[in-house]
């Protein structure tokens, strides 16, 4: 069902704040997304200015379109974009007239993906804070019934990374993205439903909560 443009909306958090994806963002996309080497294997990371404008008239075109809601990740204490991460496959189901999930402005599910971050912000608390704030507006506010993560098949490292959040590995798409190098790449899928959601944001909360090395 067509959902007409998103609201925008931003995300506060300790580390990060997910502020909606913009033109003014272009410059510090790029500085954010160079230098960032083997880092960007399997992801997509505009690295030059055409390609952060791009990435950017992309993402408006998808939220006027109702597709997607994608953000600049900035690092609170610097006030600079250390990122970017979207909501995407935006979808209400088609309820029917009466039914409590058919008026007002529910999202019944979507996928949180594009998702990358400086070499900077890399195995700090930003990650686990963007998906906390992210997850808990999917959940709590748009009342999401799911929300699902495709990564590169191949990439252990963000597999890893969804399982330890809690994000239910549910198996292997084939053939199912364009990869950043270019094949048609296998995708493992993962998910978080709404019986889920308490518990793995207690298992956020908790990854936050501790303390990280020096």
């Amino acid at each position: 069902m067509s959902l007409g443009a998103i609201d925008d909306v931003t995300l506060r958090g300790t580390s990060v704040r997910l502020e909606p994806l913009g033109r003014y963002h272009v410059d510090q996309l790029v500085t954010a997304g160079s230098n960032g080497g083997d880092l960007y294997r399997w992801s997509s990371v505009p690295s030059s200015i055409d390609a952060a404008r791009l990435y950017v008239e992309t993402a408006l075109r998808w939220k006027a379109e109702g597709r997607a809601l994608a953000f600049a990740t900035i690092d609170q204490q610097s006030d600079q974009v250390i990122g970017s991460t979207r909501f995407f496959d935006i979808a209400r189901w088609p309820w029917p007239a009466g039914h409590e999930r058919a008026e007002g402005a529910v999202i019944d599910t979507c996928e949180i993906g594009y998702t990358w971050l400086a070499p900077s912000a890399v195995r700090t608390a930003a990650n686990t804070e963007a998906k906390l704030l992210m997850l808990s507006h999917a959940f709590e506010t748009w009342r999401a019934c799911s929300v699902c993560f495709h990564a590169d098949a191949r990439n252990d490292r963000s597999r890893a990374a969804l399982a330890r959040i809690g994000a239910q590995f549910e198996g292997i798409l084939r053939s199912h993205r364009l990869a950043a190098d270019l094949i048609p790449r296998d995708s493992a899928r993962f998910s978080i439903v709404a019986a889920d959601w308490p518990q793995a944001r207690r298992r956020l909360e908790g990854m936050l909560s501790r303390p990280r090395p020096a």
